[in-house]
């Protein structure tokens, strides 16, 4: 028996302070000694100043989610109906990659974001009346089909990561 053990073989429970983290002050919390890094605590990212790296990424989402939004207006007239499968595919790729590449839900909403203002710009047309939108059931299902995908590319559940180690005690 170890002496960690108390009466009857049971563990003995261990303080908040060795929990929370030895240094740590009086009244101090289990969130106390959370750091820059989040490590693990929902919202810890707003603490901790962004990465360049991880702004070019969602800056690059976004440009590529204007050129994609683009192009899909003008696939989805033009080879109707499999035009219109294609442009809607090509987002959804491009969302569920954004989400993949960058791992949190923002990965989704950059490149939605650039889809949507680009998909606006295009659908006010001009002075003249040209617009790369015409009237029909193509338009509308692009439009509200890409807006469906992005919101389920966002709200989709993470997949699990593999385990490195055993979840079993004793190994």
């Amino acid at each position: 028996m170890s002496g960690r053990q108390g009466a009857g073989g049971r563990p003995k429970a261990t303080s908040g302070a060795t929990r929370a983290g030895a240094g740590a002050g009086a009244g101090a919390g289990p969130r106390a000694g959370a750091g820059a890094g989040g490590g693990g605590e929902p919202g810890a990212w707003l603490a901790s100043p962004p990465r360049p790296g991880r702004i070019a990424a969602y800056l690059g989402l976004l440009v590529l989610g204007a050129v994609v939004g683009t192009a899909g207006a003008l696939v989805q007239a033009g080879w109707f109906p499999g035009g219109l499968v294609l442009a809607l595919a090509g987002s959804a790729g491009l969302f569920y990659g954004g989400r993949v590449a960058t791992g949190t839900s923002f990965g989704v909403g950059a490149p939605a974001a650039g889809w949507l203002i680009a998909v606006i710009v295009l659908s006010l047309g001009r002075p003249e009346g040209d617009g790369v939108f015409a009237a029909g059931l193509g338009p509308v299902v692009y439009l509200l089909g890409g807006a469906v995908v992005a919101v389920m590319c966002a709200t989709m559940s993470r997949s699990p990561q593999p385990a490195t180690e055993s979840g079993r005690l004793g190994k």
